[in-house]
């Protein structure tokens, strides 16, 4: 198993490399989508939200730049409130340039009535969006599942660390959608799951196929939220959490969410792209040599 050293001198020849899909697969539209180096299809995306600053011309040149196809729309770029005209075309607009969206959210489900899930849901449709990144009041979900089943579009719940008084883990999402329609599943952040003290690795074979969604970052201190930093440079164990994804055959997306640097985000989530490109090289190469040895 290479170390981390291989990990950054991978992350380091990547980051001097200009971005560009490694190798291909059909996506939506007739475009091609990226498969990451050695990863067996383990897909890298990216979370809207990190882009927040920015409109969506913007965000689609800036993930454009970053190698991928793949992205997870926050509501800032794609609006509720557009009507079915405008979002359509903004949907176009975005699949036009070669991006595919994956998902959306985080979306809050507030109100416990038909109407008030189905707004959600008949977004999602109209965007594209196969996953809802979820959060709501535990006795919503039984509705949100029922529209799941209708819309077939997946819903995972997202868990937002400590302060979230309704799904800090992973393990509490879990023990609300473990007997649910398969389409009820959860979206793990990793860093606000390190900080409840929970073993993500744990945590992700658990999950097993309710894993649906991934928000990937990186964090100094496993305790603290102000401490996130360029994915690579913290202590959340990224290559062991790809290794547990690939084991698993993880079908879902691992987005990138970069909270940090609002004003000027690329150039560190390039670094974080070069980072996890590098893990996912350095398992390939494990893998061969395990294979031939």
């Amino acid at each position: 198993m290479p170390d981390r050293r291989t990990f950054l001198t991978a992350s380091l020849a990547a980051v001097l490399t200009p971005s560009f899909p490694l190798s291909r697969k059909a996506g939506p539209e007739g475009s091609e989508g990226e498969r990451e180096p050695g990863g067996e299809g383990l897909k890298l995306g990216v979370a809207s939200y990190s882009l927040r600053k920015f409109t969506r011309a913007q965000v689609i040149e800036m993930v454009k730049a970053l190698g991928t196809p793949y992205i997870n729309l926050k509501s800032v770029h794609l609006p509720y409130e557009l009507p079915p005209d405008e979002r359509a075309a903004a949907r176009r607009e975005i699949e036009a340039a070669g991006l595919q969206i994956v998902g959306g959210g985080t979306i809050t489900f507030d109100e416990d009535s038909d109407d008030g899930v189905r707004k959600y849901f008949e977004y999602a449709k109209a965007a594209g969006m196969p996953v809802i990144v979820a959060t709501a009041d535990p006795p919503i979900l039984p509705r949100i599942e029922r529209f799941a089943k209708q819309y077939d579009i997946k819903v995972a719940i997202h868990n937002h660390g400590p302060e979230d008084k309704r799904f800090p883990s992973p393990y509490d999402v879990l023990k609300h959608v473990r007997n649910m329609d398969p389409r009820m599943g959860l979206c793990i952040d990793i860093g606000h799951t390190v900080r409840t003290g929970t073993d993500v690795v744990r945590a992700v074979a658990d999950a097993g196929p309710r894993l649906l969604d991934m928000h990937a970052k990186d964090l100094r201190d496993l305790t603290a939220k102000a401490s996130q930093c360029i994915v690579g440079e913290g202590a959340i164990p990224i290559a062991e959490i790809f290794r547990q994804l690939e084991a698993m055959r993880f079908a879902g997306y691992v987005n990138l969410e970069y909270e940090i640097d609002a004003d000027d985000p690329l150039p560190g989530m390039k670094q974080s792209f070069a980072y996890m490109r590098g893990v996912l090289a350095g398992l390939g190469s494990a893998g061969r040599r395990r294979v031939q040895s």
